[in-house]
């Protein structure tokens, strides 16, 4: 797995591969990935940055849906509570999960200056982090690893 949302990558075949995912998975669970729920999904693998609630209620009603806060809150809370999407902690925002499906614990590199997430493994600094805190007789129940700094395109630009 490698970092995804900096790296050039077939973008439509990315979010495709990823409502697919969100699709198959709900059928094999019995879950209902409604309209509202799969349209807040398509938004968040559009824009590979992360989008607060507010953010996404402005593209549902510029898309003419007539969305309230509650419903775009019931529709983040369905996808990050069955992994199709995360939540950025130090951001108070959402981003797309890029390998929905699979079990793993996600580590978040943020550009300060374009804004754009990526996401990238993190099983090494999980590992870490259970290992001091154990070392301290603490018990993580969960870690959210999130790194700011700037992107290839972005100091590219400022050079």
């Amino acid at each position: 797995m490698t970092a995804s949302g900096f790296d050039t990558h077939d973008h439509g075949h990315c979010m495709a591969q990823a409502l697919q995912t969100a699709e198959e998975t709900c059928a094999r669970k019995g879950l209902q990935l409604t309209a509202q729920r799969r349209r807040v999904l398509e938004i968040l693998l559009r824009e590979h940055r992360a989008m607060g609630a507010y953010d996404l209620l402005d593209v549902l009603r510029a898309d003419g849906l007539g969305a309230q806060p509650p419903t775009v809150y019931r529709a983040l809370d369905f996808l990050v509570g069955h992994g199709f999407a995360h939540k950025l902690e130090r951001l108070n925002a959402f981003i797309a999960c890029a390998h929905p499906g699979e079990r793993h614990a996600p580590s978040f590199l943020i550009c300060k200056s374009c804004g754009l997430v990526a996401e990238m493994p993190s099983e090494g600094i999980s590992q870490a982090v259970m290992t001091a805190a154990g070392g301290l007789d603490f018990v993580v129940d969960r870690a959210v690893v999130e790194a700011e700094g700037t992107c290839r395109s972005c100091r590219g630009a400022a050079a």
